[in-house]
């Protein structure tokens, strides 16, 4: 390790990994819990609960595709996802905390911070994006900002996915030649190979400050993609007191007789989108 406390940490005894589940089981528990977010979603819109779900981790641990895997059958009115870039000048001047609060829940939502107010405590302070005095402000008003929330009525789950140093490499790499996932790789994400023990130490002192009784981090051991789902989404339904909510019966009505009056207009007057499936499948029509 270098001098600056940079570098891959300390070899440490490895937990040993257990057997993957089979996509058979992983697909039909994940339907399972995803017909259960849905029961969550229709129940928080029926009694106005307001409910914010904070992911956190290294880059590459797994919180993106856990985010899309709750949000695959949820209404985008009521589950929304929150991913703020960079903030602008304006911001900066802002109050800290003034950008998350303007994207909080109103009564019947759900907002899902793919990162939250807790970039102050990782990335902005090992990039020396904010000053040391900035970062223990940060540190001291978390917990109080967090206990507002709740008091108001929110319901607050915080989620850390752990990833080892090794598995994040190994993502990383498989990401450098993937068409669809090279969007994912930036210079930043290199620098947190560079400086995993740093960032290592931002999360201790960030635990240590806000990992409070009344607003708990839960932390998901996430080398294994579809344990990691599973177990959080598991969870998290599992600390709301949710329950079945008696929705109005639907009926399919008949279908009304065609009008004689009614005239569709000819085919020819619109301009329709081209059968590229038929030149797929090597029809020439």
């Amino acid at each position: 390790m270098s001098e600056s406390g940079r570098g891959k940490p300390a070899k440490t005894q490895k937990k040993r990994r257990p057997p993957k589940i089979s996509n058979e089981v992983y697909e039909a528990e994940l339907f399972r819990l995803q017909t259960d977010f849905v029961k969550l979603q229709e129940w928080v819109k029926h009694t106005g609960a307001r409910v914010v779900v904070v992911f956190e981790g290294r880059d590459a641990a797994g919180k993106g595709g856990t985010i899309k895997r709750i949000t695959e059958y949820l209404s985008p009115r009521i589950a929304r996802i929150e991913a703020l870039p960079a903030p602008s000048d304006r911001e900066r001047g802002q109050w800290y905390y003034q950008r998350y609060i303007s994207q909080l829940p109103a009564k019947g939502e759900i907002v899902l911070f793919d990162r939250s107010w807790y970039n102050r405590a990782g990335v902005e302070t090992v990039m020396g994006f904010c000053t040391p005095a900035e970062h223990e402000l940060f540190l001291r008003q978390t917990p109080v900002f967090e206990q507002m929330l709740i008091e108001d009525g929110i319901l607050l789950r915080k989620y850390w996915f752990s990833v080892s140093d090794d598995e994040q490499l190994r993502r990383f790499k498989s990401r450098m030649n993937d068409p669809v996932r090279q969007w994912k790789l930036s210079p930043m994400d290199m620098e947190s190979v560079y400086r995993w023990e740093d960032y290592s130490r931002a999360k201790d002192q960030m635990m240590v400050h806000t990992d409070t009784p009344l607003s708990p981090w839960y932390v998901v051991e996430s080398d294994i993609k579809k344990h990691a789902r599973l177990n959080m989404m598991n969870h998290l339904l599992s600390t709301i007191d949710y329950h079945d909510v008696k929705k109005p019966k639907v009926k399919l009505p008949k279908r009304a007789a065609p009008s004689e009056s009614y005239q569709r207009p000819p085919r020819e007057l619109s301009t329709y989108v081209d059968d590229y499936v038929a030149t797929l499948m090597g029809d020439p029509e």
